[in-house]
C-alpha cells in the first residue's frame, strides 16, 4: 500500500467540506478523484501532501515512497530556459557523467595498485550510469518538452519569460522526468492542446509508478486511471474502472438509492395513515394498536435523500424558425496578426441540422474563427455568407456577452423585458440560482456561475445556430452532461470549439480539423485548403486521422519528399511519436524498402503511389458534386417557398419533381462516397 488515507475531514467556518474519508492506493494503481465543484477535490490532493492540515484523520506513505505534486495553475519562475530547468532534474546524472570524464583522465597518469583502485571506481560508478539510463538522459528531456508541447525554438526562452500556461507545462515536465513513486496531478490537461494531452494519456497509461489525478477531462480519464475515488456530500466512495464504468455503475446506483429512499418514504406515510385511521377511531383497542405502530415507526430506518436527487440544469434549446438549408458558408478566409499568420484560404461549409466541432492545435485560430463569425473581429481576407432565416445564438467563453456591473437577475431583465419576475425567478433556478443568489453581481461570479448564466441566456434566445466558444470550461460533470443532452435534442445547427473530447464524442456529428501547419498535402490539393473534414464524433475522427497520416506519410517516403522534417513536427492522434526510426507503419515501411526485404520494385511503388492519388482525387470530385447537388435542392427548396410558386399548383409540382430527382441522384453520390471513403 504505497498511501492510506483513514478518516480525513476537514471544515470551513462556511461548510463541511470532506467528512471521514478513507480510501488507500497500491503500487501501480491509476486513480482519479472526480466531485462537483466545491466538492473538495483540490483540498483533499492538499491536505494528502502536507500543504493543508486536516481537522481529523491520518495520511501515511509507504516507508521511502517518493511523490511529487503538480497544483492548478503551478508554474516555475526561474531566469534558467526551459531546456536547463528540466535538464535540473538530471543533475545527479550530469555529476556522474562529469566523475567518469575525470576518472578517465585520471587513469591515463596512473599505475599500480592506484590504478586498479581507480578502475574499480570507474566501473562500478559506470554501472549505475548505465542503470539510470544516463546515455539516454538528454534525449528524455528532449522527449518530454515536445510531448508537452514545447517547439525546439522555446527550449531556449527562459522560463520567467513564459505565460502561466507554458509555466505549468514546465513543471510538468520537472515532475514526470523526476519519475516520482506516486504523481499526483490537479488539471493536468488544463494548459495542454490535444496533441499534448494524448502524449500525456500515453506516458501515464504506461508509467510504471502510481498516478492520482483530479481532472474535469472525462475522456483523458478514461484512457488513462482505473480507479475512480467520487467525493460527495463530503463523503468518499471507491469505484473500480475508469471513468464510463463508474458514471454507468452512479447511474444504477444513483436509481437504486432513488427507488429505496421512495419506498421508504412510502412505507412511512402508509404507517402514519393507518395511525391516524385508528385514531380517528376512537376506541380503546383502536388507540392501543395506534400506539403501537407509533412504536414501531420510531424504529424504522429513515433513508437519507440521495443528494443526485436535486434540480439540476434545465437546459431546453428550441430554434425559433427553420433556417434554410445551407447555414454557413465561408470562402478562403485569412487572419493575421502583425507578422504572425493564424490561417489563409480557409473555406467550409455547414448545412443544416449539423453538429460540427472545430478542433486543432493552441494557435492555430479557433476562437479567432468564431469571433470573426459573430462580427467581434475583422477578417483580413474572405467571404462569410448566411444562409437563409439563419439566427445565431453566441457563448464566448470569456462571457465577453455578460455585463460585470449587472446583477444575474438584471442580466436577463434588461435583455428579456417581456418576462415577469416570476418567470425570470423560475428560469434563474433552473440554472441553479436561488434565493438571493439572482442578485449577485455578474463581476463576482465564478467561472461556472457564468458559464450557467451564458447558457440560461443563448436558451432564451431561440436561436437555430448556436456558435459555441468552449462551452464546457468551468462546468462540472453535471452540468455538462446536461448541455451534451440538451444540444443531442436541438433540432437546429451547432459550431463549436471545444477541448474536452468527451463532450466531442457525445455531441458532434462532423469534425473540421485545423493544424498549425500542412503536414503534406492530400494529392490534387494546395496547402491553402478546406480543414480535414471528418464526418462522425471523435473516436472516428482518430480512427480516420491515423490512417490518412499513415497513407500521406507513406506516400512522402516514396517520393522521397522528407518524412523525417514532416513527422518531427507531428504526433499520431493516438499519441506516438511519428519520427523516423520508431515503431510506426511508416517507419516499418522505410525499414524494409532498406533492409531489402518485401522490396516493391520501383514500377510497383509507382503504381501504388498512383492508385492513392486516383482514390483521392476521386473522392475529391464526388465530394464537390454532392455539395453541388445539394445547392441545387437547396435552390429548389428556396423557389417552392416563393408566394408566386406556392400558389401554382402546376410549377410547384414541376420544381418537386425536379427536386425529387436530384435527392435520388444524391443518395447515390452519398453511397459512392462512402465506397470511396473506405478505398481512399
Amino acid at each position: 500500500m504505497i498511501l492510506a488515507c483513514h478518516h480525513i475531514s476537514k471544515e470551513y467556518p462556511e461548510n463541511t467540506v470532506l467528512r471521514d474519508v478513507t480510501f488507500h492506493l497500491e503500487r501501480g494503481d491509476k486513480a482519479a478523484i472526480v466531485g462537483v465543484n466545491g466538492a473538495g477535490k483540490t483540498t483533499l490532493l492538499r491536505i494528502i501532501v502536507g500543504e493543508e492540515n486536516a481537522d481529523g484523520g491520518t495520511v501515511s506513505f509507504e516507508r521511502d515512497c517518493s511523490y511529487g505534486y503538480l497544483a492548478q495553475n503551478q508554474g516555475l519562475s526561474s531566469e534558467r530556459t526551459v531546456y536547463e530547468e528540466a535538464l535540473s532534474v538530471k543533475q545527479y546524472l550530469i555529476d556522474m557523467e562529469n566523475r567518469l570524464t575525470d576518472l578517465e583522465r585520471q587513469m591515463e597518469n596512473l599505475k599500480g595498485d592506484a590504478l586498479t583502485q581507480t578502475i574499480a571506481d570507474y566501473t562500478d560508478l559506470l554501472h549505475r550510469f548505465e542503470r539510470e539510463n544516463g546515455y539516454a538522459y538528454k534525449g528524455e528531456v528532449t522527449g518530454v518538452l515536445k510531448g508537452l508541447g514545447f517547439t525546439p525554438e522555446e527550449f531556449d526562452q527562459k522560463v520567467s519569460t513564459l505565460s502561466g500556461g507554458q509555466k505549468t507545462r514546465a513543471a510538468l515536465s520537472k515532475l514526470l522526468l523526476q519519475k516520482p513513486d506516486l504523481i499526483m496531478l490537479d488539471e493536468p490537461t488544463n494548459h495542454l492542446d490535444m496533441n499534448s494531452i494524448r502524449w500525456l494519456e500515453t506516458y501515464l497509461m504506461n508509467y510504471r509508478g502510481t498516478v492520482l489525478i483530479v481532472s474535469h477531462d472525462r475522456y483523458f480519464l478514461d484512457r488513462t486511471v482505473t480507479k475512480i475515488l467520487e467525493l460527495e456530500n463530503g463523503k468518499g466512495m471507491m469505484f473500480g474502472g475508469n471513468y464510463s464504468a463508474y458514471a454507468e455503475r452512479k447511474k444504477a446506483l444513483r436509481e437504486q438509492q432513488y427507488h429505496a429512499y421512495m419506498n421508504n418514504q412510502a412505507q412511512i406515510r402508509h404507517q402514519e395513515e393507518v395511525i391516524e385511521k385508528l385514531r380517528r377511531f376512537n376506541r380503546e383497542k383502536s388507540i392501543r394498536r395506534a400506539e403501537s405502530r407509533e412504536k414501531m415507526l420510531q424504529k424504522t430506518e429513515v433513508l437519507e435523500k440521495p443528494l443526485d436527487i436535486r434540480d439540476d440544469m434545465r437546459l431546453t434549446f428550441t430554434p425559433c424558425i427553420k433556417s434554410g438549408r445551407e447555414v454557413l458558408s465561408v470562402d478562403g478566409l485569412a487572419k493575421s496578426y502583425g507578422e504572425k499568420a493564424l490561417f489563409a484560404g480557409l473555406s467550409f461549409k455547414i448545412r443544416r441540422g449539423e453538429h460540427v466541432a472545430l478542433i486543432g492545435d493552441n494557435g492555430t485560430g479557433k476562437s479567432t474563427i468564431l469571433s470573426i463569425l459573430n462580427e467581434k473581429v475583422a477578417p483580413d481576407k474572405g467571404v462569410i455568407r448566411l444562409g437563409t432565416n439563419v439566427h445565431i445564438g453566441y457563448y464566448d467563453q470569456e462571457h465577453h456577452v455578460l455585463h460585470d456591473d449587472k446583477t444575474v437577475f438584471e442580466e436577463i431583465s434588461d435583455e428579456y423585458p417581456a418576462m415577469n419576475n416570476t418567470q425570470i425567478r423560475s428560469l434563474l433556478a433552473s440554472f441553479l440560482f436561488t434565493g438571493e443568489e439572482v442578485f449577485k453581481r455578474i463581476g463576482d461570479l465564478s467561472g461556472g456561475e457564468k458559464g450557467r448564466v451564458s447558457l440560461a441566456k443563448l436558451m432564451l434566445s431561440k436561436a437555430n445556430f448556436l456558435i459555441l466558444d468552449e462551452p464546457t470550461n468551468h462546468l462540472d460533470m453535471v452540468s455538462k452532461e446536461v448541455l451534451e443532452n440538451a444540444l443531442n435534442a436541438y433540432e437546429g445547427t451547432v459550431l463549436y470549439v471545444s477541448h474536452d473530447r468527451y463532450f466531442i464524442n457525445r455531441t458532434a456529428s462532423r469534425i473540421l480539423s485545423l493544424t498549425k501547419t500542412v503536414l503534406l498535402n492530400y494529392p490534387g490539393n494546395n496547402s491553402e485548403k478546406t480543414p480535414d473534414r471528418f464526418i462522425g464524433n471523435y473516436d472516428f475522427y482518430l480512427e480516420k486521422s491515423a490512417q490518412v497520416e499513415e497513407t500521406l506519410l507513406q506516400d512522402a517516403y516514396r517520393d522521397g519528399q522528407g518524412v523525417r522534417s514532416a513527422a518531427d513536427s507531428h504526433t499520431s492522434p493516438r499519441g506516438n511519436s511519428v519520427e523516423a526510426g520508431l515503431s510506426s507503419p511508416a517507419a516499418e515501411a522505410g525499414n524494409a524498402g532498406s533492409s531489402g526485404s518485401s522490396k516493391l520494385s520501383w514500377e510497383q511503388q509507382k503504381e501504388e503511389q498512383a492508385r492513392i492519388r486516383k482514390a483521392a482525387n476521386a473522392l475529391r470530385k464526388c465530394e464537390e458534386k454532392i455539395t453541388e447537388y445539394e445547392e441545387k435542392i437547396a435552390s429548389l427548396e428556396e423557389q417552392m417557398a416563393l408566394p408566386e410558386n406556392y400558389s401554382d399548383a402546376a410549377k410547384l409540382a414541376e420544381i418537386n419533381s425536379r427536386k425529387e430527382q436530384l435527392e435520388e441522384e444524391l443518395a447515390a453520390l452519398y453511397e459512392e462516397w462512402e465506397e470511396l471513403s473506405e478505398n481512399a
